[in-house]
């Protein structure tokens, strides 16, 4: 009788050391419904305002500049239509790196912007991981199947967030 007993706890055990629990969440979803990321969007698209006023300043100029170009005269020197010639390549060169240098600021901004945003979540799912027992926790993108033993963690970890 004991012999049986100690048979099905050894037969019982290996199935209970297996048993795993996985989690999905929308990190994307979740992240949007923070009031953090809600400021960081703002200061981001005011640096992108500003942004796009400056470059419509310098266009202005270029446009300017470009239509003096036109109304001179065939009277003018052509050393002088030269050198309004070399200051539109010149303005235009500078359009071109402002456009470059404004686009990696706003990926920098963006990068600093969201990294604590980033790191509070990831802090928020390993720590619901971790009391949940989850074996792991994938990103819900659009999973085809999903069976009954994973379990949707986006309403826990909106919890440790302080998200409703």
């Amino acid at each position: 009788m004991i012999k049986k007993i100690f048979l099905a706890i050894m037969i019982a055990l290996p199935s209970m050391a297996f048993a795993q629990k996985f989690g999905v969440i929308d990190t994307q979803a979740l992240t949007q419904e923070l009031p953090e990321m809600k400021e960081a969007q703002t200061q981001l698209e005011a640096s992108m305002k500003k942004y796009q006023d400056e470059e419509a300043n310098l266009s202005a100029e270029f446009e300017k500049k470009y239509k003096e170009l036109e109304g001179m005269d065939e009277s003018t020197p052509q050393t002088i239509k030269d050198r309004r010639i070399a200051e539109l390549q010149e303005l235009q060169t500078k359009i071109q790196q402002f456009r470059q240098t404004a686009s990696q600021d706003l990926q920098r901004q963006q990068e600093q912007l969201m990294a604590p945003i980033q790191q509070k979540v990831i802090t928020a799912i390993k720590s619901v991981g971790a009391e949940g027992n989850f074996t792991m926790i994938f990103e819900n993108v659009s999973p085809l199947y999903t069976g009954s033993d994973v379990v949707d963690v986006t309403s826990q970890v909106k919890g440790k967030l302080g998200i409703k």
